[in-house]
């Protein structure tokens, strides 16, 4: 049971209020909780009938081709989507903007029809299409938004320390509209995958060109929720780091490997389990892509200027010579050593991006919110990270029994999934049962998102086996 006053009053005893006298009568108090529907206003109730109509129109139109996991997941996602609208308000305008949008792109796909279906080669001849709403143009504008999301971000340090910053406010608004480009981008991919072919059809996060759009705006929309929830813009430009970083990523993927392109899924992937494993487990990394950045800051607004040289410098920088001598040593293939070379290419300039950022610490800290403020964040995010991750494991388990039939086979990606979920339950258990906090803390959620980026990536580079999906 709970005790409730008015907004005016929650922080005062009526007789505490402003202008209350001995005389004032004491006003009595509201016993109980309030229930979860008190309160919403019409907007609320107009957004849940737009997500049930949206809902039962996807049922209606494309029951045929679900299966009963499917259509379960169908209609447990329109209240989840409701409830999570509810819960955070910025998600509704969104909802509808990204719903109409990846509608109107669809119909101007249907317009175009050739044998089987809606005409791909649409995306190259419609003007919105070519220019905004097919897949590929939406995701590279939410490339483009993202990068200058995070030149604005960067632009605030640079401003009046304390006061409001106006770069800062326009790269909130152009992360904003990288998630929206993104999640058009995903609806279209997955609409333009179903007219290729009846087997072809399917969610996009199958890949690893997929799966970093998914890691793009789920890792852009958790910093935007923690934007608001911790009122600072200051850790904007360490988030969308990782971000721009991601993005530089797919746009290589893209032109080297022509990764753009909708592939058929092969016979392990083709299974319900994907549609839920795979977001859950990037949930997992884009927590702990953001809860290390947030451990970065953190460390450039305490740590000593010889800490940080040895750490934030020395571990590129030994990164790099691990790199090439590997290259140089090993006797390997020609597409392995440009790999490397590339690799240690990246780490290098990771190194000199570190040396600057060292060097500029004042300005780069000055506007950063409080410790106390940034070691909650991290906490935030890990938890969350690490239920999702764990949420993800098992059902990754679950898949492996029905592809493969075994719930655990020790390959090389599970083993290092395994070593990333081990790694954040030793944190969260030093920081609730021994209070592990400050600059070790940080250290220690830095040096996971390097045992994170392996499990995602290295595995791919330098290890091979059941998961080896998404090859470099």
């Amino acid at each position: 049971m709970n005790s409730t006053y008015s907004p005016a009053e929650s922080s005062a005893l009526p007789s505490q209020l402003p202008g209350a006298s001995e005389a004032t009568p004491q006003r009595s108090l509201v016993i109980g909780r309030r229930g979860y529907f008190h309160g919403r206003n019409a907007f609320d109730w107009i957004f849940a009938a737009l997500v049930l109509v949206g809902a039962g129109f996807a049922f209606s139109r494309y029951h045929a081709s679900m299966d009963v996991y499917e259509k379960g997941i169908l209609a447990g996602a329109a209240p989840a989507l409701i409830a999570l609208g509810w819960f955070w308000r910025p998600l509704r305008p969104l909802c509808l903007i990204v719903g109409a949008a990846s509608l109107f792109a669809i119909q101007l796909y249907l317009r175009q029809t050739d044998d089987f279906g809606a005409d791909l080669a649409a995306a190259d001849k419609v003007f919105f299409l070519k220019y905004m709403l097919s897949s590929q143009s939406a995701i590279l504008w939410m490339s483009v938004l993202v990068w200058m999301s995070t030149l604005f971000y960067w632009l605030g340090f640079f401003q009046k320390a304390g006061g409001h910053s106006a770069a800062e406010a326009i790269g909130t608004r152009l992360a904003w509209g990288a998630v929206g480009m993104a999640l058009i981008g995903t609806m279209v991919r997955w609409f333009e995958s179903h007219q290729i072919a009846p087997d072809i059809g399917h969610i996009p996060v199958s890949n690893l060109y997929e799966v970093f759009v998914l890691f793009t705006w789920l890792t852009t929309l958790m910093y935007l929720y923690y934007e608001q929830r911790f009122a600072t813009r200051a850790l904007g430009a360490y988030v969308m780091l990782v971000v721009s970083a991601a993005v530089g990523f797919l746009l290589w993927y893209t032109v080297a490997r022509e990764a753009h392109e909708i592939q058929p899924l092969v016979p392990a992937l083709q299974s319900w389990w994907m549609k839920i494993h795979v977001p859950a487990n990037f949930i997992g990394y884009g927590s702990f892509a953001m809860a290390a950045m947030v451990a970065l800051a953190t460390l450039l607004k305490t740590a000593t200027p010889r800490a940080l040289a040895i750490g934030l410098i020395g571990v590129p920088v030994g990164l790099v010579a691990v790199l090439l001598a590997f290259r140089f040593g090993a006797n390997v293939s020609p597409e392995l050593a440009a790999g490397l070379n590339g690799w240690a290419g990246k780490m290098a300039g990771v190194a000199v991006f570190l040396a600057a950022s060292v060097a500029l610490r004042g300005p780069l800290t000055a506007r950063l919110p409080a410790l106390s403020t940034l070691d909650d964040l991290a906490y935030k995010a890990i938890a969350l990270g690490f239920a999702f991750f764990t949420i993800a494991t098992i059902l990754g388990a679950f898949w492996a029994a029905e592809a493969w039939g075994g719930y655990w086979s020790w390959d090389p990606k599970e083993t290092w999934a395994l070593i990333v979920w081990l790694n954040y339950a030793a944190w969260l258990h030093m920081r609730l049962m021994k209070g592990l906090r400050g600059v070790v803390s940080a250290w220690w959620a830095l040096i996971g998102l390097l045992v994170t980026t392996f499990a995602f990536l290295g595995v791919n580079m330098f290890l091979s086996g059941l998961h080896s999906y998404g090859t470099l």
